[in-house]
């Protein structure tokens, strides 16, 4: 089973940008530790980053036909793209979108994501662990233990 791991923009500077809110684990640690989950969950995971949004869009765009879902974090993206959301909705595959710092406690403008209503589920605040709780999620929900769809239900 093949899942997208995507990055927005900035992102490549992980490590290195305020490691008081984001941390010191750079983009290609986390690679690593998707990697090494993906590995035990039985995934394949295509693992990428830009700072292009259409560049994201196009690779939303081919998760409809080559990936079973994806673990997205749109980073600043996240909080206006309508573009992503659009998407997303075409990609037709289950989207987690992950958010390395807590979003609702941070500035007004970032506790937003248009995004969210489109994902089938949202993690935020969890430093990188959030990946693998997203690949996580998305195996549970892959391998239709997941019940229902995600969304809107609580």
């Amino acid at each position: 089973m093949k899942v997208f791991v995507l990055n927005g923009p900035n992102l490549n500077l992980l490590g290195d940008r305020e490691p008081e809110i984001y941390g010191t684990q750079t983009l290609d640690d986390v690679e690593e530790m998707c990697r090494a989950k993906a590995s035990e969950l039985g995934m394949d995971i295509d693992f990428r980053h830009t700072n292009f949004e259409g560049e994201l869009v196009e690779w939303l765009q081919d998760a409809r036909t080559s990936a079973a879902g994806v673990v997205l974090n749109p980073a600043a993206l996240g909080h206006y793209s309508l573009a992503l959301v659009d998407a997303i909705t075409a990609a037709q595959v289950p989207v987690v979108e992950v958010h390395i710092s807590n979003i609702y406690a941070r500035e007004d403008w970032r506790s937003k994501s248009v995004i969210s209503p489109v994902a089938y589920g949202v993690i935020s605040g969890l430093g990188t662990q959030g990946y693998v709780l997203a690949l996580e999620a998305l195996n549970v929900v892959l391998s239709d233990e997941g019940g229902d769809e995600g969304g809107d239900d609580e």
